[in-house]
């Protein structure tokens, strides 16, 4: 039987695509609240003896972990049930315990999802001190990476281009996304001083001043690591920089902040929804699930 593809809410899109591309049926997941804000799930197709692909993005993941694990052990269980996280991964950030008492979530929940799933998809989660998600996640994967749409994207719409990492963090994002892109780049130096306070470096980029610049990261929550760096490219005599997230979270008032800090635009893939998306990896993600698949 031709295997399904189920969107949660706030998926069909990706979900359409990948359907689309892969050959599969499209489902829906109809997900609503009890009064005592208990989730209820229902997949109104058969899927019993199906192999079966969830797509959910997990940012805001709260709301959304409960009703992506519970149909698949509520219903008849198909033969192979994925998840398709499209494409963004909740929980890595917590990949250690860096205060006594806390718990290390990037574990829990990997384990939690394994118990689950089959196997997984997702886009460039954030691997900090975790070199591989085989180190908190039990079941197959495949990690699709954005930089080959990046890239592509800041050749065709951004003239002389310098990209720019806000903090080290990102340095693995910049430089190959540079690398890919055949243009320069530079890794500026971050202190954090809380959640939401930060300290970016001066950037030394004088040399550059004919450039745009492109500031990368791969998830920007806050924007105030970017915001500062903003500003002090701005200061610095440098152009109104691009700035581009691989996954576009924007908590808050994030999004506008960025904008009155000076960015000359402001673009996204499209892992999560967001006006800002202009970067599409929907075939990216089919050719992970397509490894999969096989």
């Amino acid at each position: 039987m031709t295997p399904m593809v189920i969107a949660m809410p706030g998926n069909e899109q990706l979900a359409d695509e990948l359907a689309s591309l892969l050959s599969l049926e499209r489902v829906t997941a109809l997900v609503r609240r009890f009064p005592d804000g208990e989730s209820h799930v229902r997949v109104e197709q058969a899927v019993a003896g199906r192999q079966a692909f969830i797509v959910c993005t997990l940012d805001r993941p709260d709301d959304k972990l409960v009703p992506c694990s519970c149909w698949p052990v509520a219903c008849v269980s198909p033969v192979r049930t994925a998840l398709v996280c499209g494409a963004y991964l909740a929980y890595m950030r917590q990949d250690r315990r860096f205060q006594p008492g806390e718990t290390i979530s990037a574990q829990h929940v990997g384990a939690w999802i394994s118990g689950q799933f089959d196997w997984l998809v997702t886009v460039d989660p954030h691997l900090h001190r975790i070199v591989d998600l085989s180190e908190v996640y039990s079941i197959p994967s495949r990690v699709v990476h954005a930089a080959d749409g990046v890239a592509r994207w800041v050749q065709s719409q951004v003239r002389q281009p310098l990209l720019i990492g806000p903090d080290e963090e990102s340095a693995q994002w910049v430089e190959d996304v540079a690398h890919r892109a055949s243009v320069p780049s530079v890794v500026l130096t971050k202190t954090r001083r809380g959640d939401r306070e930060v300290e970016v470096s001066v950037p030394d980029v004088q040399r550059w001043r004919t450039h745009t610049p492109v500031l990368v990261d791969d998830i920007v929550s806050t924007a105030r690591t970017m915001v500062e760096t903003v500003g002090h490219l701005r200061r610095a005599g440098l152009a109104a920089p691009v700035c581009v997230a691989v996954h576009a979270v924007f908590a808050d008032n994030a999004y506008q902040d960025l904008q009155a800090a000076g960015a000359a635009s402001i673009v996204s893939c499209d892992t999560i929804r967001h006006p800002s998306n202009r970067i599409a990896l929907a075939a990216d993600i089919a050719n992970g699930v397509r490894e999969l698949m096989s």
